[in-house]
């Protein structure tokens, strides 16, 4: 899961998942520029396993994250990134269970498909119930992202889930406790999301009323 190496950044021509653009656009008679990403729209969720009162989260290696964790002035571009200085773990991140809208289906059943992927449980899809959906990284991308809740058991457990490694994914399943969960929203020594952070609040509050008795 860990052993990665030979990490190096090399300049993008083309990609799958993202287009550049530059938007040029007046504002009050002033003549701007913005620089963006067109990318995907996704999926999150939030997922309480009732049978044991943990919850179930995904981690997993993020180039994006380990990226922005290395000065620029120590990045060549086409050299190997010293990852005895900046060590990989410093881009593993703790996720919502979550997908990009890539396929001819609702957002639900594109999230029952990620749920049972990555962490190996077949959800009903009436089960999957929505939270709200927001615009996340609207400084450069403004993509919209549908976060779901769904109530799980260790009876609907059909696979060890991970990730599709026919597409390279390699996701590790971690399960918390409520005491632990909680303190993650605040923990700022574990890289995460916003979304995660705004799903477990949600959750908290929503529910569980157990604030006094964490």
């Amino acid at each position: 899961m860990e052993k990665i190496q030979h990490l190096k950044i090399i300049d993008c021509e083309e990609s799958l998942y993202l287009r550049p653009a530059r938007m040029v656009f007046e504002q009050d008679g002033r003549e701007k520029t913005w620089d963006l990403l067109k990318v995907h729209d996704s999926v999150g969720a939030v997922i309480f396993n009732i049978s044991r009162q943990v919850l179930v989260f995904v981690r997993q290696f993020r180039p994006a994250v380990y990226y922005s964790m290395v000065p620029f002035e120590d990045v060549e571009y086409g050299k190997d990134i010293d990852t005895r200085k900046y060590p990989t773990s410093l881009g593993f991140t703790i996720e919502l269970c979550a997908g990009i809208v890539d396929k001819d289906q609702s957002l639900a059943e594109i999230m029952k498909d990620e749920i049972l992927e990555e962490c190996g449980y077949s959800v009903p899809l009436e089960a999957i119930q929505k939270i709200t959906s927001y615009r996340s990284g609207v400084g450069v991308a403004g993509s919209l992202q549908t976060v779901y809740y769904a109530e799980v058991t260790d009876s609907m457990k059909v696979s060890d889930g991970g990730g599709n490694r026919h597409e390279g994914e390699y996701i590790e399943l971690v399960e918390l406790d409520l005491p632990q969960a909680k303190a993650l929203i605040y923990d700022e020594t574990v890289p995460r999301p916003l979304a995660l952070v705004f799903a477990l609040t949600w959750f908290f509050n929503n529910k569980l009323k157990i604030s006094q008795k964490l």
